[in-house]
């Protein structure tokens, strides 16, 4: 509630500072000659040194069930839709932020979507999403330092940045955010590098001792985009009971802008765990995106996903394997967007729980969300 408190007094606090510096800009703007400098538009028109944006959203889920053991089993094994047959609350985001230079991001975020993606690490921890600041001292080199999200993956943790609103199994189990220090580097106008030190996956204080190393090299143009992203690094801390756990991850994303109106993407990632005494475990998994925007007012997004579990880490079963489809809505009016989906989920064995907390081999979820924008 002190987070909450806090954060609704900066937004009183930065909304009466742009109020009163729209007043000034009229008064100004009579004033004012017919031709002005577009930079000194620019700045009068800023108000604020830094810029100001987030998000909210909210969802609903049905899982074809009367009804679940509780309201708090997730109908997806996936991230942020945890709830099911209810009205849920996702986040509440709001990103200070500055380029330049020198620069910086303070990305708070409050609610149940928040809290997953900081591990349940309580209300303070959650409202610290990203914190980090910047340094160029050439164009061809940046330096960030603090906590940002990670690298790998093609799907991320705000809501308006992915095309479903539902997130998929390899988002959810791979990393969400790292902490520490990386460089990036252009190393021509096409192709870039990314390399980085960091504390273990996921962590912003309580941290197992060594360091991560992750790694990007990557390839964009107008229409095309591929990264190639690695990270890894000791992700337990063995004692008298258990071993040491290495985890080594390898990613690969690519993004298609087939035409004005069709979007093509594709993931595809395999994660190791290396166990200093005994077997080690592994998965991987792959996914396929399209988007293709009918008109300005909608787009339809879809998703298909491939998971194979040998050794159980993701489905707890052995030789496990899922598919996963996604069909996702976009309609935009203004900055809110409403998402309707349908997602089927087909296990190879009995994972998911049903309405009389038995297990079944499919999931079938439809969902209603609601996103706007800022």
């Amino acid at each position: 509630m002190r987070v909450l408190k806090y954060t609704l007094i900066l937004l009183l606090f930065f909304d009466t500072m742009l109020s009163a510096q729209d007043a000034e800009m009229a008064n100004a703007g009579e004033l004012a000659p017919a031709a002005a400098e577009p930079e000194a538009e620019a700045e009068e028109e800023s108000g604020l040194p830094f810029e100001v944006s987030g998000f909210v959203d909210v969802y609903y889920a049905y899982s074809f069930s009367d009804e679940f053991p509780s309201l708090t089993t997730r109908p997806l094994p996936t991230s942020f839709t945890e709830t099911t047959n209810s009205f849920s609350l996702g986040m509440a985001n709001l990103v200070f932020s500055k380029e330049g230079k020198v620069g910086f991001v303070a990305d708070l975020a409050v609610g149940p979507r928040a809290e997953v993606a900081n591990g349940f690490s309580g209300t303070t921890l959650a409202a610290i999403k990203q914190l980090y600041v910047t340094y160029s001292p050439a164009d061809w080199l940046t330096f960030t330092f603090g906590n940002y999200g990670t690298h790998v993956g093609y799907e991320v943790i705000d809501a308006p940045a992915n095309i479903n609103y539902s997130t998929s199994y390899m988002f959810s189990n791979g990393p969400f955010y790292h902490t520490g220090l990386k460089a990036d580097i252009a190393l021509s106008e096409n192709f870039g590098a990314m390399v980085g030190l960091f504390d273990d996956t996921d962590s912003k204080f309580d941290f197992t001792p060594g360091k991560h190393f992750g790694a990007q090299l990557s390839y964009a143009n107008e229409s095309v985009g591929v990264y190639l992203n690695y990270i890894g690094g000791k992700d337990v801390e063995g004692d008298s009971l258990t071993s040491d756990v290495f985890g080594r991850q390898v990613d690969l994303t690519a993004t298609f802008q087939a035409s004005e109106k069709l979007g093509l993407g594709v993931n595809a990632t395999s994660k190791t765990n290396a166990v200093e005494e005994g077997d080690n475990t592994s998965w991987f998994g792959a996914a396929l995106y399209a988007n293709y925007a009918f008109s300005e007012l909608f787009t339809l997004g879809l998703r298909g996903e491939y998971i194979g579990d040998a050794d159980g880490e993701i489905l707890g079963l052995s030789d496990g394997n899922v598919l996963s489809l996604t069909a996702s809505g976009n309609f935009h009016i203004g900055a809110l967007t409403i998402i309707p989906e349908f997602r089927l989920d087909s296990a190879s064995d009995e994972v998911f729980p049903d309405d009389n907390g038995k297990l079944t081999r499919s999931l079938p979820v439809v969902l209603l969300a609601a996103v706007y924008s800022f």
